[in-house]
């Protein structure tokens, strides 16, 4: 049964009931990064996007060269982006024990900048690159001086980067790449890809333990800015619901789990995930229970409180 569409402040007040006193494992998407600047792949004003597969980055040179020049583009982008209050509203929750950890599957790395500590980057993340051959890991950032020694004018030649459309997985949209030149592995030669997981390829077993270890440590499931349409995360999802935990999904839009969930928020994750930083109590916090009165988020999402540690 397809739950009803209630409108976001109803369901603010009553996903602060439901959660109140509970620990929440938390599942993000693209969508809770729209607001830093980086585009999402389903949300309702996103464009059409085709996301490079697994099988053509490594079955073939002209996709990988395609693809290795619009990503020494688009990772820049990412680079600069900063969290947003999202980002900030659910570190303040983890600091005061609200939530257990957060299971992302942006490569985006804001979780981390802003703070979060209990991080699962379940689909990679664009600061690191990996050898397919002899598995040797460097820097984003090392490979992009080589690919700048190896293209030398290439980024200035595709224009401002403020012009061009990037993917959430750092994918600029450009087309002329034909001259580009790509790196190989600088130990063994071998092919250099984004620690990032592609369509058709499969998560890490340990990290998706990890995940499902998270979830069954908590409570209740929050989604935020995810429209569960790969079982990559819905399976978390389905996961928590077959336990009868209670999951809450935070989305413009519908989701694949919306069926599943307790309550679902047509909301933005900014302004909701501010007001559950507001209102939820405080919960167990490095083995004790902080006690905090008067708090709330301010305007930036950041936590503001008083109160002692009892």
């Amino acid at each position: 049964m397809t739950l009803p569409d209630l409108s976001p402040a109803a369901t603010a007040a009553q996903a602060i009931e439901l959660l109140s006193g509970l620990r929440l494992a938390v599942l993000t998407g693209a969508g809770l990064s729209t607001d830093s600047g980086i585009p999402d792949y389903r949300g309702p004003d996103s464009p059409p996007r085709s996301p490079m597969t697994y099988q053509q980055f490594v079955a073939d040179p002209a996709f990988r060269r395609h693809y290795w020049a619009r990503n020494h583009v688009g990772w820049a982008h990412l680079r600069r982006a900063l969290p947003n209050a999202g980002h900030r509203a659910l570190t303040a929750l983890e600091e005061r024990g609200v939530v257990a950890g957060v299971i992302t599957q942006n490569v985006d790395l804001l979780h981390e900048k802003a703070g979060t500590r209990n991080v699962i980057d379940l689909h990679g993340r664009y600061d690191r690159v990996v050898c397919l051959n002899c598995g040797v890991v460097i820097s984003r950032t090392a490979l992009a001086e080589r690919l700048d020694a190896l293209n030398p004018g290439f980024a200035e030649s595709v224009g401002r980067v403020a012009d061009i459309e990037i993917a959430p997985d750092a994918d600029a949209v450009i087309e002329a790449t034909a001259h580009f030149t790509v790196a190989g592995c600088a130990a063994c030669g071998g092919l250099l890809k984004p620690e990032i997981v592609y369509f058709g390829e499969n998560v890490p077993k340990e990290r998706v333990a990890r995940a499902y270890a998270l979830v069954d440590g908590a409570d209740a499931l929050l989604v935020a800015g995810s429209s569960l349409t790969v079982m990559s995360g819905l399976r978390f999802v389905k996961h928590a619901a077959k336990a009868s935990q209670p999951v809450v999904i935070i989305n413009r839009g519908t989701t694949r789990g919306d069926e599943l969930a307790t309550l679902k928020m047509n909301a933005g994750t900014s302004e909701t995930l501010t007001k559950l930083a507001t209102a939820l109590p405080a919960g167990i916090v490095a083995g004790f229970q902080r006690n905090v009165r008067g708090g709330r988020a301010d305007s930036s999402g950041n936590w503001v409180g008083e109160g002692g540690d009892g």
